[in-house]
C-alpha cells in the first residue's frame, strides 16, 4: 500500500497537516497514478483536501477492508476509486462503506478499458458506484465536489463560478468561430 495523506489544496500537492482530507482517491496500481492525479489537481483547484492511496483489491483485500473501514471515522466524505482490467476496486470499496463511491475506469489491457468500464457500471443492486467516463478522473472530482457542495455553501459558490466560467469559455469559442466565418465570407 502506498499512501499520500492530507494532500492540501495549496496547489503544490505537498502533504499538509493543516487540512483534513474530505476525499479519498484510491487506485489499484501505481501505474494508475498519472490518470488519477487529474482528480487531485481538480480537487486542489477547488480547495478540497484529499488523500491518495494505491491499494489493490485483489492483492491486498484485508488491507483494503481495514483502510475503507476507517474512512468515515476519519471524516472522509467521498471516495474516488480508479481501476483498470477487472476493475474490482470501486465495487469492493462500495461494498465496504456507505460513503458515496465514484468509479473511474482506466484504459489498458486487451479490451482497452471497456472491461473496466463495464465492471464498474454493472454493480449489483444495493452496491452503487457512480461511474464516469474512461480515464476521466477530472469528472470524478467534479462529481465529488458537487456531492460535498450539498452541505458546503462556500464550495457551492466555487462550483457555480466554475460552471459559469466553463460556459463562458464555450460561448467565447463559439463567438470566435462565428467571427472567423463572417470574416472569411467577406469579399
Amino acid at each position: 500500500m502506498s499512501v499520500s495523506q492530507g494532500k492540501s489544496s495549496q496547489g503544490n500537492g505537498a502533504t499538509s497537516g493543516s487540512a483534513d482530507p474530505r476525499v479519498a482517491i484510491v487506485y489499484g496500481s501505481p501505474s494508475d497514478t498519472q490518470t488519477m492525479s487529474k482528480a487531485g489537481a481538480t480537487l486542489e483547484r477547488f480547495g478540497v483536501a484529499y488523500e491518495e492511496v494505491s491499494l489493490s483489491a485483489h492483492r491486498a483485500p484485508r488491507t483494503l477492508a481495514e483502510y475503507v473501514g476507517k474512512l468515515r471515522a476519519r471524516e472522509i466524505q467521498v471516495v474516488i476509486a480508479g481501476a483498470g482490467l477487472a476493475a474490482a476496486l470501486p465495487g469492493a470499496v462500495a461494498a465496504l462503506t456507505t460513503l458515496p463511491v465514484i468509479g473511474v475506469p482506466i484504459s489498458g489491457g486487451a479490451l482497452d478499458g471497456m472491461d473496466s468500464m463495464l465492471a464498474i457500471a454493472q454493480m449489483p443492486p444495493g452496491v452503487p458506484v457512480a461511474t464516469v467516463g474512461l480515464n476521466n478522473s477530472t469528472n470524478a472530482a467534479i462529481l465529488a465536489i458537487q456531492i460535498l457542495a450539498l452541505a458546503d455553501p462556500d464550495l457551492g459558490l466555487k462550483l457555480a463560478t466554475f460552471k459559469d466560467e466553463f460556459e463562458q469559455a464555450a460561448a467565447d469559442s463559439l463567438a470566435d468561430v462565428a467571427a472567423a466565418a463572417t470574416a472569411a465570407a467577406r469579399p
